[in-house]
């Protein structure tokens, strides 16, 4: 049989096996460049991950989008493998958002150019115009960024919060600190799954009322004006009462910009300057005493009612006194001059505008106790009958008028007498500074970090005003890199997002004093000094700086304040907006059938970042603005926690 197949000379073999070898050769070709082809995208593949983790790092640290194309450039190529960069073009899409983390997109082109193939093409009479000599692929790599938060709690802890909030029987207070704990806990556990990221969720509090606590340990801090070189760091004291003429053993000496305390009678802080703090420093009371044995001596123990004798005296010791400080500065800070009340300009002494003043409140006129001189006679110089609310000092004898007993400085040399009780909180020089200290940036993934700000959320405590603008400020501020609070990421760090959430229960307002003012102070004292102090740099009140013409220049009254506050806390949210803050607000117990919260209610909507992620009805995106009340106040918190959680999950 086989010598017969050998000697058949038909040509059907012949004609079989060449007809065979065609599809052979071509499944040999299409199986060798299969893999070669299959090799190269793998190795693209994994030089696009590579390239997409790598330049993820690069965009987090901040690189500009043209290094950050470069690099990811450079990485791909670098990892190719197998594959030449000239057969491999390289596209990047860059998250397009500098916040909120987002996905970074690598795709290449790839230009295959097989070995077999085109040999085989060449049997079936195609040509290299046929496209036989390259072969074309895509492949794509999708990075999503990080998504961190930094969140600062901004919450009214004015008097009101102590009401009961509507449709329940609790304080709005209570309710308040159990909503925003709930709202920590959530993003905690959330925020622990997080192990790959550092610091993934963290949270602030920033307590406000007429003012914010800064913390009293900020007094040495080189943000803080500690030589009195501010515009409005002497607005409420005269320095040339205290001149060489009329004591050269301790006067007041102005150079070069900074008030220095001259003459051998300041002892050991003979030529420092005198500021805010070394008031707080200097006002000293008697704090102990101890009986002379074997003397006498006589003393008003019932000075008349109109202050111009005494209706019944008594003997009592000589004492030898020991002293001590009347006062400490508790950490409240005034609003800063405009613009920079309402932004997050770095404070520096080469702007001396920008530098944070602490909070004195001024002995308003009128005595508060007697005998200063142990004279046995009453000191009472103030025959008015305007009763101002802050009187804690005794005035100097020889001012005849309200203004000047104000401002007078050399009443807080005196010393305040044994027995006189020291100011309390709110009161004396610290008068409007109530709340407490603000929280920074805490990592609420750590239990310590979490225990902090939960504990700082119990311990608040209403009392005072309303200044929505001033507690909006610091929150851009804790949540923001610079100083004051430096816990923040810097803002050029991609895959993260600042947020303030401002909570309050009603309007803006500002204490004010009625028509009868002889010292023409026009408001009590709080974070905007008094509304009667014109700003040197404008000649109008501060609070009334960069506002419309909505808002009066020279109308001193309450609801006047609240419209320039409202205009404030616009400038602050639009500046915080355009810098990439997100706000949310909150009003609690707020009913727009009242013209005064209506307006307030408006003001908090207008201030509200837009959401990324709800759309109205009309299509949209939603206002992050939540109107609570005392019953839904924890399901509008949240609503709040889904919205972040969105934050932090999507781009």
């Amino acid at each position: 049989m086989i010598r017969r197949f050998l000697r058949d000379i038909r040509g059907n073999y012949a004609m079989m096996t060449a007809i065979a070898t065609v599809p052979i050769m071509g499944g040999l070709a299409l199986a060798v460049d299969y893999g070669q082809m299959s090799r190269q995208r793998h190795d693209t593949l994994n030089a696009l991950d590579a390239a997409g983790i790598a330049t993820a790092h690069r965009i987090l640290s901040g690189a500009t989008e043209t290094e950050v194309k470069a690099y990811a450039k450079d990485f791909f190529e670098t990892n190719l493998g197998s594959v030449s960069p000239e057969d491999a073009t390289l596209s990047i899409v860059l998250p397009q958002n500098n916040t909120g983390g987002g996905t970074l997109k690598l795709s290449a082109k790839l230009k295959y150019r097989p070995y077999f193939f085109p040999a085989f093409a060449a049997l079936i009479g195609k040509t290299d115009a046929d496209g036989t000599t390259t072969l074309a692929m895509d492949a794509q790599s999708e990075v999503r960024l990080k998504n961190t938060l930094e969140v600062a709690l901004v919450l009214d802890n004015s008097g009101s919060m102590n009401y009961t909030g509507s449709g329940t029987g609790q304080q709005r207070i209570t309710l308040l600190k159990a909503a925003a704990k709930q709202l920590i806990t959530t993003l905690s556990k959330q925020a622990v799954m997080m192990k790959q990221v550092d610091k993934p969720v963290q949270f602030g509090l920033v307590p406000f009322a007429a003012s914010v606590n800064i913390s009293p340990s900020s007094d040495n801090e080189p943000w803080m004006d500690t030589t009195g070189i501010s515009p409005i760091h002497h607005e409420n004291f005269d320095w040339t009462w205290m001149d060489y003429a009329k004591n050269p053993k301790k006067y007041a000496e102005f150079s070069g910009g900074v008030w220095y305390k001259r003459g051998v009678d300041w002892g050991a802080s003979q030529d420092r300057p005198l500021t805010r703090f070394s008031l707080y420093a200097d006002i000293t009371a008697e704090t102990d005493r101890e009986a002379i044995p074997n003397t006498s001596r006589r003393v008003c123990a019932k000075p008349s009612s109109d202050g111009n004798s005494c209706e019944r005296y008594k003997n009592e010791p000589e004492y030898i006194y020991e002293y001590g400080p009347y006062a400490s500065w508790q950490g409240c800070v005034e609003a800063r001059p405009s613009p920079y009340n309402n932004n997050d300009a770095t404070p520096t002494t080469s702007n001396p505008a920008t530098l944070f003043v602490p909070m004195f409140a001024p002995d308003e006129p009128k005595h508060l106790w007697f005998d200063t001189d142990r004279d046995g006679m009453p000191n009472l110089f103030d025959k008015s009958s305007f009763g101002y609310n802050n009187n804690w000092w005794s005035d100097w004898d020889d001012n005849s008028d309200a203004k000047s007993r104000l401002k007078d400085p050399r009443k807080y040399f005196r010393v305040k007498p044994y027995g006189t009780a020291s100011a309390g909180s709110g009161y004396g020089p610290n008068f409007s500074c109530t709340t407490n200290p603000i929280t920074p940036l805490q990592d609420i993934t750590v239990a310590e970090g979490e225990k902090t700000i939960v504990d700082a959320i119990d311990a608040m405590v209403p009392s005072g005003n309303t200044n929505v603008p001033e507690g909006t400020a610091w929150g851009w501020r804790v949540v923001s890199s610079g100083a004051p609070f430096t816990e923040g990421r810097k803002e050029t760090e991609k895959g993260n997002d600042k947020v303030v959430i401002v909570l309050t229960d009603g309007a803006n307002t500002y204490g004010d004093l009625g028509s009868t003012d002889p010292a023409e102070l026009r408001s009590t004292y709080a974070a905007y000094g008094y509304t009667g102090q014109k700003y040197e740099a404008a000649s109008i009140t501060r609070l009334f700086m960069d506002t419309s013409s909505n808002v009066g220049k020279t109308s001193y009254d309450s609801s006047n304040y609240t419209r320039a506050l409202d205009e404030q806390m616009q400038t602050v949210c639009t500046n915080a907006k355009a810098a990439g803050v997100i706000i949310m607000t909150v009003s609690l117990d707020l009913s727009l059938s009242k013209s005064s919260e209506k307006k307030a209610i408006e003001a908090l909507e207008a201030c509200a970042s837009e959401s990324r992620f709800r759309k109205g009805d009309d299509g949209k995106p939603k206002k992050l603005y939540y109107n609570a009340t005392g019953s839904d106040l924890a399901e509008k918190f949240k609503e709040i926690a889904d919205e972040l959680s969105n934050l932090r999950i999507v781009s």
